[in-house]
Protein backbone atom coordinates (compact mmCIF):
# COMPACT_ATOMS: atom_id res chain seq x y z
CA UNK A 1 0.00 0.00 0.00
CA UNK A 2 1.43 3.37 -0.97
CA UNK A 3 2.22 5.93 1.71
CA UNK A 4 0.92 8.68 -0.60
CA UNK A 5 -2.89 8.50 -0.72
CA UNK A 6 -3.97 12.01 -1.67
CA UNK A 7 -3.22 14.24 -4.63
CA UNK A 8 -3.96 17.87 -5.49
CA UNK A 9 -4.61 18.95 -9.08
CA UNK A 10 -4.46 22.74 -9.65
CA UNK A 11 -6.88 23.38 -12.53
CA UNK A 12 -8.03 26.96 -11.96
CA UNK A 13 -6.14 28.59 -14.85
CA UNK A 14 -8.02 30.36 -17.64
CA UNK A 15 -6.09 28.75 -20.50
CA UNK A 16 -5.77 31.99 -22.45
CA UNK A 17 -3.22 30.51 -24.86
CA UNK A 18 -5.98 28.27 -26.19
CA UNK A 19 -8.61 30.94 -26.81
CA UNK A 20 -11.14 30.92 -28.34
CA UNK A 21 -11.59 27.20 -27.51
CA UNK A 22 -11.26 27.85 -23.77
CA UNK A 23 -13.96 30.49 -23.85
CA UNK A 24 -16.44 27.69 -23.14
CA UNK A 25 -14.29 24.57 -22.57
CA UNK A 26 -11.80 24.33 -19.68
CA UNK A 27 -8.28 23.79 -20.97
CA UNK A 28 -8.05 20.59 -18.92
CA UNK A 29 -11.02 19.24 -20.90
CA UNK A 30 -9.39 19.70 -24.31
CA UNK A 31 -8.83 16.24 -25.79
CA UNK A 32 -5.50 14.55 -26.39
CA UNK A 33 -6.79 12.07 -29.01
CA UNK A 34 -9.96 10.81 -27.29
CA UNK A 35 -9.39 11.67 -23.62
CA UNK A 36 -9.27 15.10 -22.02
CA UNK A 37 -5.97 16.33 -20.63
CA UNK A 38 -7.11 15.97 -17.01
CA UNK A 39 -7.72 12.24 -17.52
CA UNK A 40 -4.02 11.57 -18.18
CA UNK A 41 -3.04 13.14 -14.85
CA UNK A 42 -5.79 11.29 -13.00
CA UNK A 43 -4.74 7.98 -14.56
CA UNK A 44 -1.11 8.58 -13.61
CA UNK A 45 -2.17 9.28 -10.03
CA UNK A 46 -4.33 6.17 -9.88
CA UNK A 47 -1.46 4.03 -11.08
CA UNK A 48 0.66 5.46 -8.25
CA UNK A 49 -1.91 4.38 -5.66
CA UNK A 50 -3.70 7.68 -5.11
CA UNK A 51 -7.11 7.19 -3.49
CA UNK A 52 -8.33 10.77 -2.95
CA UNK A 53 -8.31 13.36 -5.72
CA UNK A 54 -8.60 17.09 -4.95
CA UNK A 55 -9.20 19.44 -7.88
CA UNK A 56 -8.57 23.12 -7.13
CA UNK A 57 -10.79 24.70 -9.75
CA UNK A 58 -12.47 28.02 -10.52
CA UNK A 59 -15.78 29.47 -11.65
CA UNK A 60 -16.86 28.42 -15.12
CA UNK A 61 -15.23 24.98 -14.96
CA UNK A 62 -18.26 22.87 -14.16
CA UNK A 63 -17.41 20.58 -17.06
CA UNK A 64 -14.60 19.07 -14.95
CA UNK A 65 -17.04 18.05 -12.24
CA UNK A 66 -19.55 16.75 -14.79
CA UNK A 67 -16.89 14.70 -16.53
CA UNK A 68 -16.15 12.65 -13.42
CA UNK A 69 -19.83 12.21 -12.54
CA UNK A 70 -21.97 9.26 -13.64
CA UNK A 71 -23.79 9.89 -16.93
CA UNK A 72 -26.75 7.62 -16.18
CA UNK A 73 -28.86 8.57 -19.22
CA UNK A 74 -25.93 8.16 -21.61
CA UNK A 75 -24.97 4.79 -20.14
CA UNK A 76 -28.55 3.51 -20.40
CA UNK A 77 -28.71 4.51 -24.07
CA UNK A 78 -25.37 2.87 -24.83
CA UNK A 79 -26.41 -0.29 -23.01
CA UNK A 80 -29.73 -0.43 -24.86
CA UNK A 81 -27.87 -0.02 -28.16
CA UNK A 82 -25.44 -2.79 -27.27
CA UNK A 83 -22.42 -0.48 -27.51
CA UNK A 84 -20.23 -2.25 -24.98
CA UNK A 85 -16.96 -0.74 -26.20
CA UNK A 86 -18.37 2.76 -25.73
CA UNK A 87 -19.48 1.82 -22.22
CA UNK A 88 -16.00 0.52 -21.47
CA UNK A 89 -14.54 3.86 -22.57
CA UNK A 90 -16.46 5.55 -19.75
CA UNK A 91 -14.93 3.42 -17.00
CA UNK A 92 -11.87 5.69 -16.38
CA UNK A 93 -14.19 8.68 -15.91
CA UNK A 94 -15.87 7.16 -12.86
CA UNK A 95 -14.71 7.95 -9.34
CA UNK A 96 -15.45 5.90 -6.23
CA UNK A 97 -17.95 7.59 -3.94
CA UNK A 98 -16.24 10.32 -1.92
CA UNK A 99 -12.93 10.04 -3.79
CA UNK A 100 -13.24 13.35 -5.67
CA UNK A 101 -13.28 16.78 -4.05
CA UNK A 102 -13.72 20.01 -6.02
CA UNK A 103 -12.44 23.21 -4.40
CA UNK A 104 -12.65 26.77 -5.70
CA UNK A 105 -9.70 29.13 -5.92
CA UNK A 106 -11.53 32.44 -5.89
CA UNK A 107 -8.58 34.47 -7.19
CA UNK A 108 -5.60 33.35 -9.30
CA UNK A 109 -2.80 34.01 -6.82
CA UNK A 110 -0.33 31.37 -7.96
CA UNK A 111 0.45 27.68 -7.55
CA UNK A 112 1.27 28.01 -3.85
CA UNK A 113 -2.09 29.64 -3.20
CA UNK A 114 -3.89 26.90 -5.15
CA UNK A 115 -2.20 24.15 -3.13
CA UNK A 116 -2.99 25.97 0.12
CA UNK A 117 -6.71 25.58 -0.57
CA UNK A 118 -6.41 21.83 0.05
CA UNK A 119 -5.06 22.04 3.61
CA UNK A 120 -8.19 20.80 5.39
CA UNK A 121 -8.53 17.87 3.02
CA UNK A 122 -4.90 16.74 3.22
CA UNK A 123 -4.58 16.64 6.99
CA UNK A 124 -1.33 15.43 8.50
CA UNK A 125 0.12 13.19 5.80
CA UNK A 126 2.41 13.58 2.77
CA UNK A 127 0.62 14.22 -0.50
CA UNK A 128 1.22 14.64 -4.22
CA UNK A 129 0.64 17.61 -6.50
CA UNK A 130 0.18 17.03 -10.24
CA UNK A 131 0.01 19.81 -12.82
CA UNK A 132 -2.12 18.43 -15.68
CA UNK A 133 -0.38 20.75 -18.17
CA UNK A 134 2.62 18.41 -17.93
CA UNK A 135 1.65 15.21 -19.73
CA UNK A 136 4.29 12.57 -19.05
CA UNK A 137 4.50 9.25 -20.87
CA UNK A 138 6.44 6.72 -18.84
CA UNK A 139 6.27 3.09 -17.75
CA UNK A 140 5.60 3.14 -14.89
CA UNK A 141 4.25 6.67 -14.69
CA UNK A 142 6.34 9.52 -13.33
CA UNK A 143 4.41 9.73 -10.07
CA UNK A 144 4.75 5.98 -9.46
CA UNK A 145 8.50 6.35 -9.90
CA UNK A 146 8.56 9.24 -7.45
CA UNK A 147 6.42 7.47 -4.85
CA UNK A 148 8.85 4.54 -4.82
CA UNK A 149 11.85 6.86 -4.47
CA UNK A 150 10.14 9.00 -1.83
CA UNK A 151 9.54 5.93 0.32
CA UNK A 152 13.32 5.74 0.67
CA UNK A 153 14.28 9.40 1.20
CA UNK A 154 11.15 11.21 2.46
CA UNK A 155 11.05 15.00 2.69
CA UNK A 156 9.88 17.21 -0.14
CA UNK A 157 10.46 15.77 -3.61
CA UNK A 158 10.07 17.40 -7.04
CA UNK A 159 10.21 15.81 -10.47
CA UNK A 160 13.06 17.01 -12.65
CA UNK A 161 14.40 16.59 -16.15
CA UNK A 162 17.61 17.75 -17.80
CA UNK A 163 17.21 20.71 -20.14
CA UNK A 164 19.71 22.64 -22.28
CA UNK A 165 21.50 25.36 -20.32
CA UNK A 166 19.97 28.05 -22.53
CA UNK A 167 16.47 26.84 -21.51
CA UNK A 168 16.90 27.23 -17.75
CA UNK A 169 15.30 30.69 -17.74
CA UNK A 170 11.96 29.05 -18.55
CA UNK A 171 11.93 26.75 -15.49
CA UNK A 172 12.45 26.45 -11.80
CA UNK A 173 15.89 24.86 -11.49
CA UNK A 174 17.22 22.57 -8.78
CA UNK A 175 20.26 23.74 -6.79
CA UNK A 176 21.98 20.35 -6.52
CA UNK A 177 24.23 19.37 -3.60
CA UNK A 178 24.82 15.72 -4.50
CA UNK A 179 23.39 12.97 -6.68
CA UNK A 180 22.70 9.29 -6.10
CA UNK A 181 21.34 7.68 -9.26
CA UNK A 182 18.16 9.51 -10.21
CA UNK A 183 17.79 11.23 -6.84
CA UNK A 184 19.48 14.59 -6.30
CA UNK A 185 19.79 16.15 -2.86
CA UNK A 186 19.18 19.89 -3.15
CA UNK A 187 19.67 23.07 -1.18
CA UNK A 188 16.59 24.48 -2.85
CA UNK A 189 15.38 25.77 -6.19
CA UNK A 190 15.92 28.90 -8.23
CA UNK A 191 13.00 30.27 -10.22
CA UNK A 192 13.80 30.90 -13.91
CA UNK A 193 17.52 31.69 -13.58
CA UNK A 194 19.50 33.17 -16.45
CA UNK A 195 21.74 30.51 -18.02
CA UNK A 196 24.94 32.14 -16.75
CA UNK A 197 23.80 31.84 -13.10
CA UNK A 198 21.72 28.63 -13.26
CA UNK A 199 22.82 26.26 -10.45
CA UNK A 200 22.20 23.18 -12.64
CA UNK A 201 20.28 22.04 -15.71
CA UNK A 202 17.77 19.99 -13.71
CA UNK A 203 14.44 21.69 -14.41
CA UNK A 204 11.49 21.22 -12.08
CA UNK A 205 8.48 19.61 -13.77
CA UNK A 206 4.87 19.56 -12.54
CA UNK A 207 4.99 16.64 -10.11
CA UNK A 208 5.61 17.08 -6.38
CA UNK A 209 5.46 14.99 -3.21
CA UNK A 210 5.23 17.25 -0.19
CA UNK A 211 5.16 16.92 3.56
CA UNK A 212 2.09 18.47 5.23
CA UNK A 213 4.09 21.14 7.06
CA UNK A 214 4.34 22.90 3.67
CA UNK A 215 0.95 24.41 4.55
CA UNK A 216 2.49 26.29 7.49
CA UNK A 217 4.98 27.81 5.09
CA UNK A 218 2.24 28.68 2.61
CA UNK A 219 0.16 30.41 5.30
CA UNK A 220 2.95 32.91 5.94
CA UNK A 221 4.16 33.25 2.36
CA UNK A 222 4.01 36.56 0.55
CA UNK A 223 4.02 37.21 -3.20
CA UNK A 224 7.04 35.92 -5.11
CA UNK A 225 7.98 35.91 -8.79
CA UNK A 226 5.29 37.47 -10.95
CA UNK A 227 3.51 38.78 -7.85
CA UNK A 228 2.12 35.28 -7.15
CA UNK A 229 2.46 32.87 -4.24
CA UNK A 230 5.11 30.46 -5.46
CA UNK A 231 5.18 26.86 -4.24
CA UNK A 232 8.91 26.91 -4.91
CA UNK A 233 9.38 29.61 -2.26
CA UNK A 234 7.54 27.53 0.35
CA UNK A 235 9.71 24.50 -0.40
CA UNK A 236 12.85 26.63 -0.20
CA UNK A 237 11.76 27.96 3.18
CA UNK A 238 11.79 24.38 4.50
CA UNK A 239 15.21 23.36 3.22
CA UNK A 240 16.96 23.76 6.60
CA UNK A 241 14.44 21.53 8.40
CA UNK A 242 13.30 19.05 5.75
CA UNK A 243 15.34 17.35 3.06
CA UNK A 244 14.52 18.53 -0.45
CA UNK A 245 15.29 16.26 -3.38
CA UNK A 246 14.75 16.04 -7.09
CA UNK A 247 13.88 12.88 -8.97
CA UNK A 248 14.82 12.55 -12.65
CA UNK A 249 11.90 10.54 -13.95
CA UNK A 250 12.11 8.17 -16.90
CA UNK A 251 9.69 9.20 -19.63
CA UNK A 252 8.76 11.86 -22.16
CA UNK A 253 7.21 15.11 -20.98
CA UNK A 254 5.02 17.41 -23.08
CA UNK A 255 4.15 20.95 -22.04
CA UNK A 256 0.44 21.04 -22.83
CA UNK A 257 0.22 24.57 -21.48
CA UNK A 258 1.48 25.63 -24.91
CA UNK A 259 -0.13 24.93 -28.27
CA UNK A 260 3.13 23.48 -29.61
CA UNK A 261 3.43 21.05 -26.71
CA UNK A 262 -0.25 20.15 -26.92
CA UNK A 263 0.08 19.23 -30.59
CA UNK A 264 3.25 17.23 -29.90
CA UNK A 265 1.52 15.35 -27.07
CA UNK A 266 -1.41 14.52 -29.32
CA UNK A 267 0.90 13.07 -31.95
CA UNK A 268 2.95 11.14 -29.38
CA UNK A 269 -0.10 9.61 -27.71
CA UNK A 270 -1.60 8.67 -31.09
CA UNK A 271 1.66 7.05 -32.21
CA UNK A 272 1.74 5.01 -29.00
CA UNK A 273 -1.61 3.42 -29.84
CA UNK A 274 -1.67 0.33 -32.09
CA UNK A 275 -5.04 1.33 -33.57
CA UNK A 276 -3.69 4.69 -34.78
CA UNK A 277 0.07 4.41 -35.17
CA UNK A 278 0.38 2.88 -38.64
CA UNK A 279 -1.83 5.28 -40.57
CA UNK A 280 -0.63 8.30 -38.63
CA UNK A 281 2.98 7.28 -39.23
CA UNK A 282 2.35 7.15 -42.97
CA UNK A 283 0.67 10.55 -42.86
CA UNK A 284 3.47 12.18 -40.87
CA UNK A 285 6.17 10.75 -43.15
CA UNK A 286 4.67 12.01 -46.38
CA UNK A 287 5.97 15.10 -48.16
CA UNK A 288 3.90 17.99 -46.84
CA UNK A 289 5.48 20.58 -49.10
CA UNK A 290 2.83 19.98 -51.74
CA UNK A 291 -0.92 20.23 -51.25
CA UNK A 292 -2.91 17.00 -51.32
CA UNK A 293 -4.99 16.71 -54.50
CA UNK A 294 -8.34 15.07 -53.95
CA UNK A 295 -9.15 12.16 -56.27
Amino acid sequence: MTHIRKAVFPVAGMGTRFLPATKSVPKEMLPIVDRPLIQYAIDEAREAGIEEFILVSAAGKGALEDYFDTAAALELRLKAAGKSSALDALVPTRMPEGALTILRQAQPKGLGHAVRQARRHIGDEPFAVLLPDDLIQGTPGALSQMVNAHAEVGGHMVATMDVPLKATSAYGVLDVVSENGRIAKARGMVEKPRPEVAPSTQAVIGRYILQPNIFDRLENLGPGAGGEMQLTDAINADVDQIEVSGYRFVGDRYDCGSIQGFVQATAAVALSRPDLADELGVFLSRDLSYPTIAA
